[in-house]
């Protein structure tokens, strides 16, 4: 059996770590099937290496996307044409955000991310494009209801999901997101989202596995984060990046497993991880256009219009805040 070395982490700098990650850590891994939710991916190393991920050749969703929102973005422009505050769940990618600003061309702009320092940079990254825009970032968890700044009252807003995060999140997960978001947006709100097609197996793994490693150091970088924030001794090179395709839940998952038994500590805990177990750090659901729109009217949102590539590879939904009524 591996053990894990101390980190040396001061019980001070343990003390200031975010509750809510040292008990979805110390939970998920005292589960049969060990998990850590993918929102805790995202550290300042973890947001940088996945922009890195959205670059790579064999990582279609963030190219295809963005061609979606070249071509369409003219018409995305006039459907959405009476938002003039944009909401964005999660901090503006450096290419898709200034398309949809551009088309909008709002008065105010409002990132809501977990990583406040990731939002802090990409935040004087669009300031410096749009120096006309007022920039409001919010460092929040956005799959709870967001108090909004109150700058935003009286203004038609529109809600920029991209990317297909929504696929990270089980079904039930993800309607419970979208209700969130209804929440936070309010009446009368639009949201415009990203959703990857279900398509060849092959080419959907290599999405997530790809040969330059990128796809493996942002997994690993978890374990990286936990070792450094909970002081945990977890030994990473006993660890490996795996990506596997769910065909009963459409889904591709990433695991980290173990290459041979293993003993760690953290917070006074002791684990163990037998040869082949492991933690399961992220899943991406892959929808058809019906499954998409179902989930958005589960959700609280109907659909107006929606956008898809020539090869059918992603979809670009956009959608009305349903309106609240008393059931027949």
């Amino acid at each position: 059996m591996r053990f894990g070395h101390a980190t040396g982490v001061s019980g001070r700098f343990q003390a200031e770590v975010d509750p809510a990650f040292r008990f979805d850590v110390l939970q998920g891994l005292s589960q049969t099937q060990k998990a850590v939710p993918a929102r805790w991916l995202y550290d300042l190393a973890g947001s940088r290496l996945f922009e890195e991920i959205t670059q790579l050749a064999d990582y279609y969703p963030t190219r295809v996307e963005t061609a979606l929102l070249k071509q369409h973005g003219a018409e995305i422009g006039r459907l959405a044409g009476k938002a003039s505050a944009v909401v964005e769940f999660g901090s503006g990618s450096s290419t898709k955000t200034p398309l949809l600003l551009r088309e909008l061309q709002p008065a105010i702009y409002v990132p809501i991310d977990i990583s406040g320092e990731f939002l802090r940079q990409s935040g004087a990254q669009l300031s410096a494009q749009f120096p006309e825009l007022t920039i409001l970032p919010v460092q929040a968890d956005f799959t709870r209801p967001v108090q909004l700044p109150p700058a935003l009252r009286g203004h038609p807003t529109l809600g920029f999901f991209p990317g297909s995060t929504i696929g990270n999140l089980i079904p039930w997960s993800a309607i419970d997101l979208l209700r969130s978001m209804r929440e936070t947006l309010g009446d009368g709100a639009q949201l415009l989202i990203g959703m990857d097609r279900v398509k060849d197996i092959g080419r959907l793994v290599r999405a997530y596995d790809d040969p330059e490693g990128v796809t493996a150091r942002f997994n690993l970088n978890l374990v990286t984060r936990i070792n450094r924030e909970l002081g945990a001794d977890i030994p990473i090179a006993m660890l490996r990046h795996r990506a596997r395709w769910n065909a009963e839940l459409s889904r591709v998952e990433m695991h980290l497993e173990a290459l041979d038994d293993l003993l760690f500590h953290m917070c006074g805990q002791r684990f163990e991880m037998r040869r082949g177990e492991t933690i399961h750090t992220e899943n991406s659901h892959k929808y058809t256009p019906d499954q998409a729109k179902l989930l958005l009217q589960a959700g609280g949102w109907t659909q107006r219009h929606l956008w898809t590539d020539a090869d059918q590879d992603f979809l670009i939904l956009l959608a009305q805040a349903t309106e609240h009524k008393s059931a027949p």
